[in-house]
């Protein structure tokens, strides 16, 4: 028997938002080696302000949690532009794509940051 797996879709990890669109902006993702996943876990670059994945070990801004994105993007050959959830929302941990090898301590940090921007990562 055959196994499909289902990919991941655009705001799974979402269990609520605010309403008219306050939660989400679109944004400018940074080019990187990796397609950046729904569910993503963004820091943003401090010179360029473009948004790239949570680099806890980083000291460019990347280190700190800023948002989640909201579907899949390709930015292996150029900078992309994003849908992210930017503030007041609730989002379920399970579907978060976090960095390889985070560990618990980086972790909370990152909730913490999420939860000063009105994110609130639930179980």
């Amino acid at each position: 028997m055959t196994i499909i797996r289902e990919g991941r879709y655009p705001g799974e990890f979402i269990k609520s938002e605010g309403a008219d669109g306050i939660s989400r902006d679109v944004v400018t993702l940074a080019r990187h080696s990796e397609i950046y996943q729904s569910g993503t876990v963004l820091g943003r670059l401090d010179v360029s302000r473009k948004f790239t994945h949570l680099d806890p070990a980083a000291d460019d801004g990347s280190q700190t949690a800023v948002a989640v994105l909201y579907q899949d993007r390709d930015a292996t050959a150029a900078d992309v532009k994003g849908v992210v959830i930017a503030r007041v929302a609730q989002v379920k941990d399970a579907r978060l794509v976090w960095p390889d090898g985070i560990t618990d301590t980086q972790k909370k940090e990152a909730i913490d940051d999420l939860d000063a921007r009105a994110i609130v990562v639930r179980s």
